[in-house]
Parts: C-alpha cells; structure tokens; sequence
C-alpha cells in the first residue's frame, strides 16, 4: 500500500529539499576552488535549486490561501484540502468533499481531469 500525503505538505517538504539539494551543490563546488570555473558553475546551480525553492514557497502559498478548509471526522482537527479528494494533514484520514466519492477506496487518481473523462465515457 502506497502511504499517501496531504498534498500542500507533500510539496512543502519537495521545496524543503531543494532548499538542501541546493546548499549541497554549493559545498560541492568548494571541492573545486583551483577551478574557478566549476566551482561557479556549482554555486550558480546551488542558487537556482534554492531560487526554485523560493519560486515553489510561493506558488503552495497561493495554492494554500485558496484551499478548502475542513474539519477532520476522524481527529477534529482543521485542515486544508486541494482537489476532490486529499489526507487529513495530522491524521491522514482520507477526506473528500465529493458526495459520489464517499465510501469508495481511496485513490489520488480522482483529482485529474482524464480520470474524470474517463468516468464520463464508461457511463
């Protein structure tokens, strides 16, 4: 079984990553310092990692601004929710606010367009 994630916390810790993966590249161009050349090709790749970082903050702040706020069944606890269906936050209690999904198996594959073609055409 795949161990699903809220959404808005699965791209919080992506940008979290690049903001390491981008330190990392930078000391990695420290191991070049005879080379100047490669120790800045290094520095400017850590830069765009941590930049890109910046650019995905803002993006999921934007996205989380414009999220459903609901309260957790399971845990009480109030969390934010993008798509038809999206985890509790603190409990990973499946959420949907789809009246057609509930009681079904939980499956990420409801939140993209082709699955709801998909579901047009069968019927």
């Amino acid at each position: 079984m795949k161990p699903y994630k809220n959404k808005i916390n699965r791209i919080r810790s992506f940008a979290l990553s690049l903001i390491f993966i981008g330190v990392v590249i930078m000391y990695l161009g420290i191991f070049f310092r005879n080379n100047e050349i490669i120790m800045l090709i290094f520095m400017v790749l850590g830069l765009l990692a941590i930049i890109g970082s910046t650019v995905v903050y803002a993006w999921i702040g934007t996205l989380s601004t414009r999220a459903v706020q609901i309260v957790c069944p399971n845990c009480g606890k109030q969390t934010k929710m993008l798509g038809r269906v999206d985890m509790c936050g603190h409990c990973r209690e499946p959420l949907t606010l789809d009246p057609s999904l509930e009681g079904k198996e939980f499956d990420e594959a409801y939140n993209r367009p082709a699955r709801k073609k998909e579901k047009s055409a069968n019927k």
